[in-house]
Formats: C-alpha cells, sequence, structure tokens
C-alpha cells in the first residue's frame, strides 16, 4: 500500500486556517465571545452618539474604541487558531449592523443625509438575496474592497460625530469619507454578487 504524499507544513497550515463549508460551528470561542461583546456594545454606543452634546468627547471615544475592536475577532483566531463557521458568519453581520445602527442614528439626528443608510441596507439586502448560496457554500470570502470598505465607512462615521461634537471642521472630512465609503460598498457590492453568479454558473456546468 502506497503512502500519501505528505504537504508542506505551510499548504497545510494555509489550508486550515481557510474556512469553507465544512468549517466546524465551534460557537464557544474567544474570538467569538469578542464579536459577540462588539454586538451587544452597538446599542449603548448608538444611544451615547444619539444623546452626545456639544463639547463631550464620550460619544467619540465609546465610537473609536468599538469601531477599532473590528479586527481583534479576525486576530485572535488566527493566533489561537479558532477560526470557526459561526465566526465567520457572525463577524460581517456586527460590522454590517453596526454600519446599519449608527448610520440610522446620525440620519435621525440630521448629521448625515438618509441616502446613506438607504444605499448601504439596499445593497446589502440584495448581496444577501442573491449570494446565501454562494456563502453557505464557503465560496464568498470577504474581499479586500469590502475590508476597505467597512474601515473608510468607520472613519467617516467617526469624524463626523467628531464633527457635531467637539471638532466641527472634522464634519467636512467626515462627509467626504462617507462618500467614498459609499462607492466602495457598491463596488464591494457588485464583486459579491459577481461571486455568486460564478458559483451558480459553476453548479450548472
Amino acid at each position: 500500500m502506497s503512502e500519501r504524499p505528505t504537504r508542506p507544513p505551510s499548504v497545510v497550515a494555509a489550508a486550515s486556517r481557510q474556512a469553507g463549508p465544512d468549517e466546524p460551528l465551534r460557537p464557544w470561542t474567544i474570538p467569538n465571545a469578542v464579536t459577540l461583546l462588539r454586538l451587544l456594545l452597538l446599542v449603548p454606543v448608538c444611544w451615547f452618539v444619539w444623546t452626545g452634546v456639544r463639547g463631550s468627547w464620550l460619544p467619540v471615544v465609546l465610537l473609536a474604541v468599538w469601531a477599532s475592536t473590528d479586527w481583534v475577532d479576525g486576530l485572535l483566531a488566527r493566533l489561537l487558531d479558532q477560526r470557526s463557521k459561526m465566526g465567520e458568519w457572525l463577524d460581517p453581520f456586527t460590522d454590517r449592523l453596526g454600519i446599519w445602527g449608527l448610520a440610522l442614528t446620525l440620519s435621525v439626528s440630521g448629521v448625515i443625509g438618509w441616502w446613506v443608510l438607504g444605499v448601504i441596507v439596499a445593497l446589502d439586502m440584495i448581496v444577501a438575496f442573491s449570494a446565501a448560496k454562494a456563502a453557505r457554500a464557503g465560496e464568498l470570502g470577504v474581499s479586500w474592497i469590502g475590508k476597505a470598505r467597512t474601515a473608510v465607512l468607520f472613519v467617516a462615521v467617526l469624524l463626523v460625530v467628531m464633527g457635531a461634537t467637539v471638532w466641527e471642521p472634522a464634519d467636512g472630512v467626515g462627509q467626504v469619507l462617507l462618500i467614498v465609503g459609499v462607492v466602495l460598498h457598491v463596488i464591494a457590492a457588485a464583486g459579491y454578487i459577481a461571486q455568486a453568479h460564478r458559483h451558480r454558473t459553476s453548479l450548472r456546468s
């Protein structure tokens, strides 16, 4: 009986880090706990942003801390080798819900236009419905444009909140970045829809 060819350790490690349909659910991990904590803190953060008064740094600091922890769960998952199917779903869900909640809060406050929330939510819904099957099959990885989009939108929201509370010139920069973030959101959504289309095409062939 012939021996199975062994793969180099680097290839094995890369394969083990890649999420897919066979990735274990593993809900009880440290990275997932961090993501869940971010999700639970979203309501208090939005509340302090909503009730923030001019001259108060509290909403700015809380928002900055909440947004900056976006990379922590992913880093812990890689360092502790605790990647999971739940984490692959929960992290982007928390990011999207965070963007929705913050955009809604700022729209109600009159700080940003309602069109921002409308475009973001509409495109997210389109992607969710058109790419659900590809996502369940593990064929819809987060693109670098999607990651850049999320980072730009978080920075934009932070600057807009700063402009409304402690430093008015930050609002102009934040509004510009908000437009950039929405444009990246459109590009990222188009990319995800294209990935889903390729997945459907491969299933038919």
